[in-house]
């Protein structure tokens, strides 16, 4: 925005708004409503940002594109008293969410043990983020596709935060007693060319409208690159079962090789380039088929079995 009219903006909700950092400024009471509005007031950059939370909007549960966008639209214009409305701002983020429910906490500790044996894949690289521990998540960058691939123990993350923030909040400790054994996985869009690379729209109803609409499919485009098909077995099993259920010997042998270098290079990817093959994808789409991850339990560990996690999400 211009200086004039961010200040105008500002001024307006003087009395509701709390100071942050670097001249920004949050705005929370519609929170309860799942929307909060940020102000930058940087020297360069005059800036509003609304962000939303469509769990809370939609409080019923159902994702409903139409009623989510008709409610957000009806804030923005009472919110900014009339002068605004949801197609002046440019979608930036959108964050797409799913809650694995694997039963146990050992359980969520168990997968994010062996999902962090991927270390790196294809046009991503491992990250850290300050609020999360390194021993509850696996994250990574997208390299240049401002795409974000987050999985995480939900009610580890929880009990850090509530442990950090010294708060003895019943709600909070419901919270945390209902994320128990839940591993949520999180793709994150972080840039506008990221969006747009998911719709041909300009408007950004039109944008959110897509968005939603195809959130299973963005999601798990994503999650598919990241993690690979199949069941997490020790190594000896896997080579056990590659041994007996692949006839063709070629085959079996590059299948053979890739499990033994998962481990050995702390890197899917970094196994892929040492097989040196050029036809990789028809190896994965082989341990797919018979449902073996190429990824496998570490011998340190004491599960030797972990069902894929196609088997939640797909089942959903």
């Amino acid at each position: 925005m211009d200086n004039e009219n961010f200040h105008k903006l500002l001024t307006r909700v003087d009395k509701q708004v709390d100071y942050l950092n670097d001249n920004e400024y949050i705005d929370q009471t519609l929170s309860a409503k799942g929307i909060v509005v940020t102000y930058q007031d940087k020297q360069y950059k005059k800036k509003v940002q609304i962000t939303i939370n469509a769990g809370v909007m939609l409080d019923d549960g159902e994702l409903d594109s139409d009623k989510l966008i008709h409610k957000l639209e009806r804030c923005v214009h009472n919110y900014f008293g009339l002068k605004y409305n949801l197609n002046d701002f440019n979608l930036k983020r959108m964050i797409f969410m799913a809650d694995i429910d694997v039963d146990s906490r050992a359980k969520v500790s168990a997968y994010i043990k062996v999902l962090q044996r991927i270390g790196k894949v294809k046009g991503f690289s491992p990250s850290s983020y300050d609020c999360m521990d390194a021993d509850i998540g696996f994250c990574l960058d997208g390299n240049s596709n401002g795409i974000q691939f987050l999985i995480y123990d939900l009610e580890g993350l929880l009990t850090s935060q509530f442990r950090k923030n010294e708060t003895n909040h019943k709600k909070m400790k419901s919270i945390i007693k209902k994320s128990e054994g839940i591993l949520r996985a999180e793709i994150r869009l972080t840039q506008s060319k990221t969006v747009r690379s998911y719709t041909d729209e300009t408007d950004t109803s039109k944008q959110l409208a897509v968005l939603l609409e195809n959130s299973r499919e963005i999601f798990l485009a994503t999650f598919v690159r990241v993690v690979p098909f199949g069941v997490f077995h020790k190594k000896d099993t896997a080579i056990e079962i590659i041994q007996r259920e692949v006839k063709d010997m070629t085959l079996r042998r590059r299948m053979l090789r890739l499990v033994a270098l998962v481990p050995e290079k702390k890197s899917l990817l970094l196994a892929q380039k040492a097989l040196n093959y050029r036809r990789i994808d028809d190896v994965m789409k082989n341990f797919a088929k018979i449902d073996v991850s190429p990824v496998t339990i570490s011998k340190r560990h004491k599960v030797d079995f972990l069902e894929s996690l196609y088997s939640y999400l797909l089942a959903e």
